[in-house]
């Protein structure tokens, strides 16, 4: 790969979360010349804002998620303090039977899980209720410090000879010839032989600017964090429909739906946090863990994640412009972010991934989708 103009790079990387900073860096590991620019701040969207969960076990990329995940400390060079195994809690029997999938498709991979009883519950989780209906132990997955990932990312990417810009907004995509060869940015004009958007709910209007249709809807992230608790044996614990973990600190750190939605529009104007979604995740982390709900929530975050119609990733290399790379992981990306990254890698030196196929994520399987999808799906702002 010919290295690009002196005011670019041979690869550039929109969007400085996870996604787009694991790519660089896999990039960078391979010696090509990658800058990654980002609008603000490196995972100040959803990168920076989640569970930080690392079982994602209905991706193609699962696999290679759990192999990256154990060794990704050793690679990076840095922490980012992944610790293995999660527990899911049931409160009643909806909620077994939703939680079973997780066991289903990890025995499919070949990796094994325990069925617990409301007794191996409150064994394995002190501050769990007196009477759950029952649980999961998941040997496999595990947990990791999003802001400490993301910042490892940076870092290890910079090591490697890898560019980034932060506060560098993306204003526009040029074309030639059926490629895209430079962005105009609020810092000036970069060239670029290769280009991945990897820019979380900003992936849909800069692939219009290419003529491409990316269905998103952008929704607020919500996390709350209490004050330091008694550490238990194993930190990955969630249920009740939230996500989280328990900090090296002692914190309880958790989030989880109902999603509010939000025009894209909104995203780049406002961070505020909403009441009606944290008195929600409060309530149902209290219900939970009975045991420490005195605990005082001393923090918390707001940032906005990306939803396909389906829930699922869109990674793809387009056939037109032929070299640019769409990813967007549709709110599971801190997870998914060391095979992404990799694939991504594959994708534009290679034009395909060697370790996963990737037909399901394609962008094509929305060819058919209704304009109105988000309509049909109620996925619409309040009032709108």
């Amino acid at each position: 790969m010919n290295r690009g103009a002196t005011a670019g790079a041979a690869v550039i990387v929109i969007g400085g979360g996870v996604t787009g900073l694991s790519a660089g860096w896999w990039l960078a590991r391979e010696g090509i010349d990658v800058l990654v620019l980002e609008a603000g701040v490196i995972g100040w969207g959803a990168s920076g804002r989640n569970g930080g969960g690392c079982s994602h076990h209905h991706s193609p990329l699962f696999l290679e998620e759990q192999r990256l995940w154990p060794q990704l400390d050793e690679l990076l060079g840095y922490p980012t303090e992944f610790q293995p195994n999660r527990i899911r809690i049931a409160l009643d029997a909806r909620q077994f039977q939703l939680y079973r999938r997780a066991l289903e498709n990890g025995a499919h991979q070949g990796f094994h899980s325990e069925v617990l009883d409301a007794k191996q519950v409150r064994e394995l989780v002190p501050y769990a209720p007196d009477a759950p209906y029952g649980g999961y132990f998941y040997h496999f997955g595990g947990h990791a410090n999003p802001h400490r990932t993301v910042q490892a990312y940076a870092w290890a990417l910079q090591d490697h000879g890898g560019r980034l810009l932060q506060h560098t907004a993306v204003t526009d995509i040029k074309t030639r010839a059926g490629k895209a060869t430079q962005v105009s940015t609020t810092r000036g004009e970069f060239a670029c032989d290769q280009l991945v958007i990897a820019a979380g709910a900003a992936t849909a209007p800069l692939a219009a600017r290419l003529g491409v249709s990316v269905p998103l809807a952008s929704a607020r992230a919500e996390m709350i964090v209490t004050e330091p608790l008694a550490p238990m044996r194993i930190g990955g614990v969630d249920g009740n429909g939230l996500y989280g973990r328990q900090t090296l600190r002692g914190n309880l750190a958790y989030g989880g739906g109902p999603h509010e939605w939000v025009e894209y529009e909104d995203c780049q104007q406002t961070r505020a946090h909403s009441t009606v979604l944290q008195s929600s995740i409060a309530r149902r982390l209290c219900q939970l863990f009975p045991k420490v709900a005195h605990a005082r929530v001393i923090r918390s975050w707001a940032g906005f994640i990306e939803n396909t119609p389906d829930g699922r990733p869109i990674l793809e290399r387009l056939s037109s412009p032929q070299n640019v790379t769409i990813a967007t992981l549709s709110s599971v990306g801190f997870g998914l972010s060391p095979a992404s990254g990799r694939a991504i890698r594959d994708l534009v030196i290679e034009g395909t991934c060697r370790f996963a196929d990737l037909s399901t994520v394609k962008l094509d399987r929305f060819a058919h989708l209704e304009a109105d999808w988000r309509v049909m799906q109620g996925w619409l702002p309040a009032g709108a």
